[in-house]
């Protein structure tokens, strides 16, 4: 059950061009996702349980098909791919896969430092793009942010937290030598190198207060 307010929008992303580092392909793309769920889960921001993933047919776009797989081996398990492929609506033999969501929960700490689970704490999705795959990582809460969605300043929670997504970026951009560039500002953050902005502050201290956007 989730604790935490989430924003529709997010609060910070990034994202990395891996066409010159690995090769296209499912398979690829797979490989990618591991190694990027592997440093999230040394962090304990991502415990991989399934693969979402939508469908589009070449020429013609999306045809409005989700697929949900569950993994219980590794995403870079030789078996994996054809299990992915395997889950292709029969109505349409030609359809090709979007972008590869790894779904699972993460772990965040309050203020005291006590942790708690939470469902797609953060978002990964890898692209298997024809050129070579691409991926992305968003995340929508505010813990990571100096102010809570009301405004108040919450940096106990800040100090538990954004510090270890800022780990994690580091040693994502170390294991493929690329830098990532910044998703596009939104209300309810801003993506910087290794975490969210700051935004300015009231004259009373107070961040500007987002709940009416939540």
């Amino acid at each position: 059950m989730s604790q935490l307010k989430r924003a529709p929008k997010e609060c910070g992303s990034w994202f990395w061009d891996l066409e010159d580092i690995e090769p296209p392909g499912l398979e690829s793309a797979l490989v990618v996702a591991a190694k990027m769920t592997a440093v999230l889960q040394e962090f304990d921001l991502l415990s991989p349980a399934k693969l979402e993933y939508r469908w589009y047919v070449f020429g013609s776009g999306a045809i409005s098909v989700m697929s949900t797989l569950f993994v219980f081996t590794p995403l870079d398990d030789p078996s994996l791919p054809d299990k992915v492929l395997g889950s292709r609506p029969s109505a349409f033999p030609n359809a090709e896969i979007d972008d590869l969501h790894v779904v699972g929960p993460g772990t965040w700490l309050d203020a005291r430092g006590k942790a708690h689970e939470e469902p797609r704490l953060v978002e990964l999705a890898v692209s298997p793009d024809p050129l070579g795959p691409t991926a992305t990582l968003a995340v929508h809460h505010d813990i990571w942010n100096w102010f809570d969605f009301s405004g108040h300043p919450h940096p106990e929670v800040h100090d538990q937290n954004a510090p270890r997504l800022a780990a994690a970026l580091r040693e994502l951009n170390s294991a493929f030598g690329v830098t990532p560039e910044l998703g596009e500002p939104t209300h309810f953050g801003s993506a910087l190198a290794f975490g969210i902005a700051v935004p300015d502050a009231h004259d009373d201290g107070m961040g500007p207060d987002l709940t009416d956007k939540l």
